[in-house]
């Protein structure tokens, strides 16, 4: 049960319990001390002072105690002792101070420099400068595209030989980019990805949504197709529509002979050569569906993986309208408190469907439960069974890490890592899970808390409500554009969000806590404010955005660092 103890009870965990006070108060609860504790203090401190001093006597020579009856002869080794002492002192003291202020060596551009030492602080807001010089991004478009080099290496690895010249095609492959926004923008770049393996003409992908995003948006309608199709005119050859030649395009959704299924999740390049290749040779033109995650990481050559990141940094540019709208926001957010002020971006994940699918266990009424039980049964079926086995999965899964965090509970973390009441937050959420009874806690704890709808007028987003994914947009640009950003679970949204910034040059934070350890200590009913503090604070420190080395298997949108950035 303890484990599982949250959100209802913060308060009562936050402040000190009966065996075991801390100093420092939670910012949840106010206390005062009786005067009588105050005297027990100074009490203790003076008994404790007593006690210091009465061993640094029996330490000193007999000059410093009480008995003054010494001989001139052990007053002078006295005084010739402290003497030294004092010397000795002011010579450590001396070089202590030089090393500090002189310059050490360092390089650059293979170079060795004098370097002035650089003294930083810790911030709320920023990285420090020394920890985000390492890296720089190297995705960017280069003339004559991949280099020679590259090319014949990756050639060589994955049997690429087959491929014909650059200026010839195999065939034309197109793809349906489903689910919403950010699923759609990691598939177009993997259909670009796609086509340079093939060395297949792309036509401009369709963005299709599921039975939960209902919208029609299309590819113009949020892209610069200009920018995209010119910024990889020099990767891969893109076409705005099926060809001409090409009468019967209903047969390109609907028959099977035109379509390449079966393709396994993170395929490797060398499987679509030898399974889809010869089929759009053989056909001039194939749909490929299912698309989602069926391009592996780290069995394609590098240099595609590089491709990627520039379809997703550079070639994937929303509309101006968009950008300009985003910009705005972003504005009035630094401009709230009559001067400029930093600001955080908080992507709140708590709608009901991401609570249901979770199948994770929140604190709520028994009708909240009865309802949660029943939508789960109707949803997901298969997975609710007859429902027994639910509370030991959710005490599973919460333990681990992968349950979505509260509203209270982000309030919570958020101030102990020393976050203001007056911290300017944008919150980037769909309808969370239970109202504004469920935002309570965020909204007392930090009451400069906004979304797009508060920031921006009526009219302003009204051209923006026809598109669904155009709103996802602006959340996305105004996150991306914060001084922090604060993921509470999983997704494409969050992963897209820090890989971008950790491109674009990781000074400003990024924050993704560690909810398995958060699960510990909000369960744990006898931990005290300060002690929490202390594990938000030193658990979190590695865990702000900066670039990290890959592991197998690990996607590249939210860790760019291998195939993307280079050594600064």
């Amino acid at each position: 049960m303890a484990e599982l103890r949250h959100s209802s009870s913060l308060g009562s965990r936050a402040s000190s319990s009966p065996m075991k006070r801390d100093d420092e108060l939670s910012p949840l609860v106010s206390e005062s001390r009786p005067d009588d504790d105050d005297d027990d203090d100074r009490h203790s401190a003076r008994d404790r002072d007593r006690a210091f001093w009465h061993q640094f006597h029996s330490l000193c020579p007999p000059h410093f105690g009480d008995d003054h009856r010494v001989s001139p002869y052990n007053s002078r080794i006295s005084m010739l002792l402290l003497l030294a002492l004092a010397l000795a002192g002011l010579i450590s003291v001396f070089s202590i101070v030089s090393r500090l202020n002189a310059p050490y060596l360092c390089k650059k551009d293979g170079i060795t420099l004098h370097c002035p030492h650089v003294k930083e602080s810790p911030s709320l807001w920023e990285n420090p400068y020394s920890a985000t010089t390492s890296w720089k991004p190297c995705a960017e478009r280069r003339p004559g595209g991949i280099s020679v080099v590259a090319k014949q290496s990756a050639n060589l690895a994955f049997g690429f030989a087959d491929i014909p010249r650059e200026n010839e095609t195999n065939g034309y492959i197109f793809i349906h980019a489903e689910g919403g926004l950010n699923q759609q923008r990691i598939a177009i770049c993997n259909a670009v990805a796609v086509a340079k393996i093939l060395n297949a003409t792309l036509i401009l992908p369709v963005l299709k949504q599921d039975q939960i995003w209902k919208d029609q948006t299309k590819f113009e309608d949020i892209f610069d197709v200009d920018h995209f199709i010119d910024y990889l005119k020099d990767d891969v050859r893109i076409v705005r529509d099926i060809p001409e030649w090409f009468t019967d395009k209903s047969e390109l959704f609907t028959s099977i002979r035109r379509t390449v299924k079966n393709i396994p999740k993170y395929a490797s390049a060398q499987f679509y050569i030898d399974n889809v290749l010869p089929r759009i040779k053989e056909k001039k033109i194939m749909s490929i569906k299912p698309f989602v995650d069926r391009l592996g990481y780290d069995n394609v050559p590098a240099e595609i993986n590089r491709l990627r990141c520039r379809v997703n940094y550079h070639a994937l540019k929303f509309l101006p309208h968009i950008e300009q709208m985003a910009d705005l926001l972003a504005s009035r957010m630094r401009n709230r408190t009559g001067s400029t002020n930093p600001y955080m971006a908080l992507h709140l994940r708590f709608e009901k469907g991401m609570v249901g699918l979770s199948f994770c266990d929140f604190v709520g009424t028994r009708e909240e439960k009865v309802k949660m039980a029943e939508y789960r049964k109707k949803e997901w079926p298969r997975r609710y069974k007859n429902g027994s086995h639910l509370w030991q999965l959710a005490l599973q899964k919460r333990k681990e890490g992968r349950c979505p965090l509260e509203p209270g509970e982000v309030a919570v973390i958020l101030r102990a890592m020393g976050y203001p009441k007056e911290t300017q937050i944008y919150v980037a959420s769909g309808q969370v899970y239970g109202g504004q009874n469920r935002m309570a806690p965020l909204r007392n704890m930090f009451p400069s808390l906004v979304t797009k709808e508060e920031l921006a007028t009526q009219a302003e987003l009204d051209g923006f409500r026809k598109h669904v994914t155009s709103l996802a947009a602006l959340d996305f640009l105004v996150c991306l554009k914060s001084d922090v950003f604060v993921m509470t679970h999983g997704g494409n949204f969050a992963k897209l969000i820090i890989g971008a910034r950790r491109y674009m040059g990781h000074r400003l934070k990024s924050i993704k806590p560690d909810k398995g350890l958060m699960s510990k200590s909000f369960g744990d009913p006898y931990m005290g404010w300060a002690p929490f503090v202390e594990d938000v604070v030193v658990t979190h420190q590695t865990r702000t955005g900066l670039p990290e080395e890959t592991f197998p298997n690990y996607d590249i949108w939210e860790n760019p660092l291998t195939p993307c950035m280079c050594r600064a």
